[in-house]
């Protein structure tokens, strides 16, 4: 099954700098057939030619695993990403009632792949593809970088033999472990259910899994955040050091949980140009080798 990208190039030649695509055309995969509209999607967000970057980031909203929280962490990091010229894809996966794992993680590799198959079309580098998760989102946006092995699931679709893979990852305030002390149980049993195997449970408890192909990651976490503890970055930052994987986590003591960029905040609102340094550090934000469709 191929993606139906022919829509957003339709939608763009239009003039429109937003476009909805599905990940997949007809039914996905696992898709319940009494909830069609459940299907997941990319919002993508092209920021103004003369300032474009040849990078993409896909952006998983929070919500515990049970809901998206679109608005602050998905439409809003979206907007600043175009800011800096960086196109962003706004991710709506399946979740708890209907969906647990490996759902929402197939829709997640499903959208790497879908970017990077179709980099030139959307002017980016198939190099330059990361990943933007907030709480479950970060939790979703770890698990695809430390679970990336293998091919998609049909092996006649091209976009599914494409490497889902994200080059860096951004996580803030994400769950990491789904183990006491430190895991956020509501978002685990979402994903997972009322009593888990094991061995599932340990297999994404997202430090373990840290390797070093593991991309380079940047954590945003508050000590103050008694929801999904700071712990959880933590333990994520220390797997990354001990692999070697290039890891930098901003903290800050105020700020409850599901800030988002934080923009009221006089003091938060800081931490968005941070993240926004280290991309340039990593020359994620060069526009000279942006790629024309």
């Amino acid at each position: 099954m191929i993606s139906a990208f022919p829509a957003f190039l339709i939608c763009t030649f239009l003039g429109a700098d937003v476009t909805t695509i599905p990940l997949w055309t007809g039914k996905a995969p696992m898709l319940l057939p009494e909830k069609p509209n459940d299907a997941p999607t990319l919002t993508i967000y092209k920021p103004a030619k003369e300032k474009s970057v040849p990078t993409a980031i896909i952006v998983c909203p929070g919500g515990g695993y049970g809901g998206l929280a679109i608005g602050h962490e998905g439409k809003e990091p979206a907007e600043f990403l175009n800011s800096i010229g960086i196109t962003a894809c706004v991710l709506k996966y399946r979740h708890a009632p209907g969906y647990r794992h490996p759902v929402p993680m197939m829709d997640a590799q499903r959208a790497i792949r879908h970017v990077r198959f179709h980099a030139r079309d959307l002017g980016v580098d198939p190099s330059k593809i990361g990943i933007w998760g907030f709480s479950a989102g970060g939790h979703l946006a770890s698990t695809v970088s430390t679970h990336f092995k293998g091919e998609g699931l049909d092996p006649m679709d091209p976009i599914d033999k494409v490497s889902s893979r994200p080059d860096f990852s951004i996580l803030c305030y994400p769950v990491i472990t789904l183990e006491p002390p430190h895991a956020h149980m509501g978002s685990r049993r979402n994903l997972l259910g009322n009593n888990p195997d094991q061995a599932l449970v340990t297999s994404l408890c997202n430090h373990l899994q840290v390797s070093k192909e593991t991309p380079p990651t940047f954590l945003f976490h508050t000590k103050a955040d008694k929801a999904v503890v700071i712990e959880n970055s933590m333990l994520y930052r220390e797997a990354c050091q001990k692999a070697g994987v290039p890891v930098e986590l901003v903290v800050y003591d105020q700020g409850q949980h599901g800030v988002g960029l934080a923009s009221k905040d006089p003091v938060l609102s800081e931490w968005p140009k941070k993240l926004q340094k280290w991309m340039d550090s990593r020359g994620l934000l060069l526009a000279s080798r942006r790629v024309d469709p």
